[in-house]
């Protein structure tokens, strides 16, 4: 997507992306006035209230200040979702400065070279290079690690690793004890692939089948979850105070039952807030966990099957790699 001034102006119609004190009572007007009422765009959105009613960002984040957990459930890639992210960002850090960012969209062996970023030791070009960033770190995540990067805020690169996951997959959650010692830190200690209705849900977005291949998927899904969980929810623990924004893909958000069941069950004392895309032209009713972000739908990946053969045989040039374990 095109990002027009992201790391100046955040807010359209805005003097600053990021407002001081004195803006404050201003802030209102500024960010409402920029507020689509409808979703017309793949760059326009429209917040829905729990109780199903369109609000402004201001009166979201204003909400959700409180809440221990933020999480942001994104169709990857939506340049809308990703216009959001940024400017809720840079509202909660308004009522926080010790607001954290968290990421899906690195894994813990990243976390290091993160730091030496946002410390201003080393440049992008070493970030993207000596991490596992995703590809579309340019266009949909720099705005929210440059919001953290100029107000000298934390980043944590939540997630595990795609090495683990793969592993999960082929042999199930019995392989992490198979792994060495520095490589079980990279997942969260403990995996629930209990029966439930996450798995539930899971299973029939994969065609309803349990067989033994869904079950290494389902692990491998747990452990995306679990472990963001456990560093969200080891972070406030050694640093009360803190508010964290995690941003995921929308299933782990959706209706609770991934990330948030999971840092409920680690500190049931903890309060979490769920943002979740809808499009607009199927529109899911609310419900009293979630904030609805209406948004137009992305094109189609594919049309017909035609397309369908043509895709796989190119995505399957090269074998994928194989668990080292």
């Amino acid at each position: 997507m095109i990002i027009i001034c992201f790391s100046a102006f955040i807010f359209s119609g805005c003097q600053s992306t990021f407002l001081s004190q004195k803006d404050a009572s201003n802030e209102k007007h500024q960010i409402s006035s920029s507020i689509p009422v409808r979703a017309d765009t793949l760059y326009h959105y429209q917040i829905i209230s729990p109780d199903g009613l369109p609000i402004s960002l201001i009166d979201m984040a204003d909400g959700v200040k409180d809440k221990d957990v933020v999480l942001v459930g994104e169709w990857h890639t939506h340049p809308a979702v990703h216009l959001f992210q940024a400017q809720l960002m840079a509202a909660l850090a308004d009522r926080n400065p010790k607001l954290v960012l968290s990421m899906e969209q690195f894994s813990r062996p990243d976390q290091t070279v993160i730091d030496r970023y946002l410390e201003g030791e080393i440049g992008e070009q070493a970030l993207l290079s000596q991490t596992a960033a995703w590809p579309n770190y340019r266009s949909d995540y720099r705005p929210l690690v440059d919001i953290a990067r100029q107000r000298g805020l934390t980043v944590l690169a939540a997630n595990t690793t795609k090495t683990i996951v793969r592993c999960l997959a082929e042999h199930g959650p019995d392989i992490i004890k198979k792994m060495p010692a520095e490589q079980q830190k990279y997942v969260a200690r403990e995996l629930d692939t209990t029966d439930g209705p996450y798995k539930a849900k899971f299973l029939a977005r994969m065609g309803g089948d349990q067989s033994d291949a869904l079950e290494g998927l389902y692990a491998a899904q747990v452990a995306w979850d679990e472990t963001m969980a456990e560093t969200i929810t080891e972070h406030l623990t050694f640093h009360p105070g803190s508010q964290i924004m995690h941003v995921a893909g929308s299933f782990h958000v959706e209706g609770g039952l991934g990330i948030a069941s999971r840092i409920l069950r680690r500190d049931a004392t903890l309060t979490t807030a769920l943002i979740v895309p809808s499009s607009v032209l199927n529109p899911v009713s609310g419900d009293a966990k979630s904030y609805r972000l209406l948004i137009s739908p992305l094109p189609e990946r594919v049309v017909s099957g035609e397309e369908n053969l043509s895709s796989g045989a190119s995505s399957h040039t090269r074998l994928p790699e194989r668990c080292p374990y």
